[in-house]
């Protein structure tokens, strides 16, 4: 059974930072794609990062040099450092796996712009201005 925890959102003001967390268990951490998306009421599912099981990664160009995706395979979780967050930051964030895909950041990326495989309940991120 795969299970996704994320953890670590909260309220900040604009211009602050937050560490996301997914804590991972059920499978084989290391050895399939994950990543982060984002949702708010109203809004389409929005692909936040990808991380591939070569390690490589993908940020979506709205975030790209404010955020980062990584992993620490020996407590097997996922992380997502956030800097110089934005009110349009706004919205939950959840941790996505797909045990049945492999490979670099780019073969990843369907997992968080399509929601394959599994996600977890989701961590509120809401930045004021």
């Amino acid at each position: 059974q795969v299970e996704l925890v994320e953890s670590g959102g909260g309220s900040v003001q604009a211009g602050g930072s937050l560490r996301l967390s997914c804590t991972a268990s059920g499978y084989t951490y290391s050895s399939y794609c994950m990543g982060w998306f984002r949702q708010s009421p109203g809004r389409e599912r929005e692909a936040v990062a990808a991380l591939g099981t070569d390690g490589s990664t993908w940020h979506a160009e709205s975030v790209k040099g404010r955020f980062t995706v990584s992993r620490d395979n020996i407590k097997r979780i996922l992380y997502l450092d956030m800097m110089s967050l934005k009110p349009e930051d706004s919205a939950m964030y959840y941790c996505a796996a797909d045990t049945s895909r492999k490979g670099s950041a780019g073969s990843c990326y369907p997992v968080v712009r399509y929601g394959l495989g599994y996600r977890g309940q989701g961590t509120q991120v809401t930045v004021s201005s």
